[in-house]
């Protein structure tokens, strides 16, 4: 019996494939399987090739996987494009006259089952239900419970009455009968696992929960790819808790009003990607100048300018850590997992009211779309703190008729009343300005006021700013060489990080920093001394070396693997470069 099962559907966008591989992966999750997922699509709305690719496996895993064993192909391109990722003995489902036969071709062996998929979709009194006979030819394969299934056909279809449901449920049934007459000889069942306590979800629905559980009750965001989804969580989420989410006309406006809620006294947020964050560049120098918390999540895809709006890069580094002109206070994560996603967002808002500046949350196209099982949430490790957010009551033990809202205190955080309090009156300016807020062009409160904005975040950390593991018996603090990665990238240098150690060379160890700035420059000292590091990137520049080389002093014992194609990296492909780099 099998233990594992690498999947992929591909189509024209607009034939359902990011629903008919949902469907299959919902139903592998249910049957107690760890699930991860990419899918692949076209900037447009319909046409073009897409494709939704899994890998389920019995232990936990958090990468999609490099090849085939399952292929569904609803056009052409699917097999052209993804011959080389087939399995041997892989398994090819097509559209056409019925027929069976088996492919040998050079390093390709694999069986291709043709079927009029449309056409009998039809007869059942359903054109639109060919997608369920792939999936029963699918769910046949690897022998799955046909009531698996069932159960979330009903789930999906309720709204649309017990005759789409029992069409669909008698499309799946055709596609078992199918292979049970064509493929039988091909059925290889995947073993039972245990129901696991575990969700099933994308790093923007987990980045918005964590927001929501952080105690954050307003949204204001513009609709932009790969982030709308952190939007869309909350218009749902949000106002049965009394929060409100406001899509806006532009993205200036977006962080402008979220300026606002936070300066209040509401936790507020804004989303966007790389584009959006170009724009909000002005309004972000004016929330550190004027000292006011707020989370900005920056789903990055590829660019320049509008670039690739649905692709996966992670080229916005210096832009969140250095963009605005002049100098502010500000914090800037990246969660390595969609767990992970979930923590860093809910610890986010902590740090921007503790230190009274933007934090800025990173994502990239492969962490925010891409749905993963992850173990359920431990609300315990969510706390609320709101850093020097002072009442009516502990503003008037000032005893100032005029609040001095950006008092010297000796870290550089000063009481924030709410504006309204009676006894909080104050004043906030966007110009440099002394402890009172007034505008102030004097040399030494200038001096004073910046070295009180800028030092005042140097402490700043969060509780996992960076994970590090090896494999097998390896002490990853003893490995000779060092892989550092950020984001999406964790699940494939995870794996070749293993299967490296496994072939006995070198001893190799994996570093996902997840505090981006400020960094944490005495760990990574530590952990880098007589090591060799190779950096993992999805840009051009090797933007994260040249960060860690800016504070480190590796310039000697460093090197990148970089990849700017618009797909995320594959095992085999860092194998190879990562041997060449060593």
């Amino acid at each position: 019996m099998r233990q594992s099962i690498e999947w992929m559907v591909g189509g024209q966008q607009g034939e359902g494939i990011d629903s008919t591989g949902e469907l299959f992966a919902r139903t592998l999750v249910k049957y107690g399987y760890s699930v991860s997922t990419y899918k692949q699509f076209m900037s447009r709305i319909k046409g073009g090739h897409s494709n939704f690719k899994l890998k389920a496996t019995k232990e936990r895993n958090y990468y999609a996987g490099d090849q085939i064993d399952i292929l569904l192909c609803f056009d052409k391109e699917s097999l052209q494009k993804q011959e080389e990722y087939l399995t041997k003995d892989a398994v090819v489902i097509q559209e056409g006259k019925e027929t069976s036969v088996t492919k040998s071709e050079g390093n390709y062996t694999y069986d291709i089952f043709s079927v009029p998929l449309k056409k009998i979709a039809t007869e059942l009194g359903n054109p639109l239900a060919k997608n369920m006979i792939a999936i029963g030819i699918s769910s046949a394969l690897v022998d799955l419970p046909k009531e698996l299934l069932n159960h979330f056909i009903a789930e999906i279809f309720q709204k649309k009455g017990e005759g789409v449901i029992q069409s669909n449920i008698l499309a799946v049934e055709k596609g078992y009968e199918l292979t049970n007459d064509h493929l039988s000889h091909r059925i290889s069942p995947l073993e039972k696992s245990e129901q696991k306590d575990q969700l099933f979800m994308s790093g923007n629905e987990a980045t918005a929960f964590g927001s929501l559980m952080a105690g954050c009750r307003f949204l204001s965001a513009y609709p932009i790819t790969p982030a709308s989804e952190v939007m869309e969580w909350l218009a749902k989420e949000l106002p049965p808790l009394g929060g409100t989410v406001m899509q806006v006309e532009d993205e200036i406006a977006g962080i402008c009003f979220a300026i606002g809620a936070n300066y209040s006294g509401v936790r507020a947020m804004t989303s966007t990607s790389g584009p959006g964050i170009s724009l909000k560049t002005e309004a972000l120098g004016m929330a550190g100048m004027t000292e006011v918390p707020i989370v900005i999540v920056n789903s990055q895809r590829g660019g320049p300018s509008t670039g690739l709006p649905t692709k996966h890069e992670q080229s916005d580094l210096q832009q969140m850590i250095y963009g605005t002109h002049g100098e502010i206070p500000r914090i800037v994560l990246y969660p390595s997992t969609i767990e992970d996603a979930f923590y860093v967002a809910a610890e986010s808002f902590n740090l921007a009211e503790i230190y009274q500046c933007p934090v800025i949350v990173a994502l990239d196209l492969g962490l925010s779309m891409n749905k993963m099982t992850i173990p359920s949430f431990d609300v315990n490790r969510v706390g609320i703190d709101r850093g020097k957010l002072i009442t009516n009551e502990e503003a008037g033990e000032y005893d100032e008729a005029f609040f001095n809202r950006y008092r010297l205190t000796d870290d550089g955080i000063s009481p924030r009343p709410k504006p309204g309090m009676k006894n909080g009156l104050h004043l906030t300016s966007s110009n440099e300005h002394g402890e009172d807020g007034y505008i102030s062009e004097d040399p030494e409160i200038r001096v004073k006021m910046m070295r009180k904005r800028l030092e005042k975040t140097r402490g700043a950390m969060i509780q996992e700013p960076i994970k590090l593991q090896s494999s097998g018996d390896i002490n990853p603090e003893e490995a000779e060489v060092l892989l550092v990665g950020m984001g999406s990238t964790y699940g494939a240098i995870e794996e070749a990080m293993t299967k490296l150690n496994e072939e006995g060379n070198e001893t190799y160890a994996h570093l996902h920093i997840q505090q981006l700035y400020p960094l944490p420059i005495d760990r990574l000292k530590a952990l880098f001394e007589n090591k060799r590091i190779i950096t993992v990137e999805n840009n051009y520049n090797g933007q994260l070396l040249l960060l860690l080389k800016q504070y480190l002093p590796i310039h000697d014992q460093s090197d990148s693997i970089l990849q700017f194609d618009g797909n995320p990296f594959m095992i085999q492909t860092l194998l190879k470069k990562m041997k060449e780099v060593v």
